[in-house]
């Protein structure tokens, strides 16, 4: 069966649904606030050139089977408040990454991300039985936040995304993972 990585997900807090290049204005104003990047690897995302860079690699995901890119909106009010996407999907190994997660900063403190990063590993788990995160080394808040969701240290190595840069990885294993 060949997984769907461009869902539509619902939680009491998040909804996610597939990105598509309308979403490219709201989805910077958002990405705009240079606080959301201070820890990133990539810390001026925040300049819409840096950012279209992180859009058109989304966008590249649609339709592929190794990947897809979500908006993420305020279940509550509507509004649109960050991204997530699935990438390196290995049908093998039954593996896929889940990162380039961003919210807005009224919507930090983990109850968001936390709610959606359940939505996503609970569908994830139709398929794999390991999800991966990426996380830059300086990035302490997005490491304490795999932390809470019950995500396992795994190890120090070059990132994905830019193997001249170092990235901590965690795992969140099928037989591990509970709602």
């Amino acid at each position: 069966m060949t997984p769907n990585w461009q869902p539509t997900l619902g939680g009491a807090l998040v909804t996610a649904r597939p990105f598509t290049s309308a979403d490219v204005d709201a989805l910077y104003a958002v990405a705009s606030d240079l606080r959301i990047w201070e820890q990133h690897p990539e810390p001026t995302r925040w300049q819409r050139e840096v950012f279209q860079r992180f859009v058109d690699s989304g966008l590249a995901l649609a339709g592929t089977t190794h990947g897809g890119m979500l908006v993420v909106h305020d279940a509550v009010s509507g509004a649109l408040i960050g991204s997530s996407r699935w990438y390196e999907w290995n049908a093998e190994a039954r593996e896929v990454a889940i990162g380039y997660t961003f919210l807005a900063r009224s919507h930090w403190g983990g109850r968001w991300n936390g709610e959606l990063k359940r939505l996503m590993l609970a569908h994830s788990f139709q398929w794999a039985e390991r999800v991966w995160f990426h996380v830059g080394v300086d990035n302490t808040r997005s490491q304490r936040a795999l932390e809470r969701i019950g995500a396992q240290f795994h190890s120090r190595a070059a990132s994905p995304a830019d193997p001249a840069r170092e990235a901590v990885y965690f795992t969140v294993d099928r037989s591990g993972f509970a709602l």
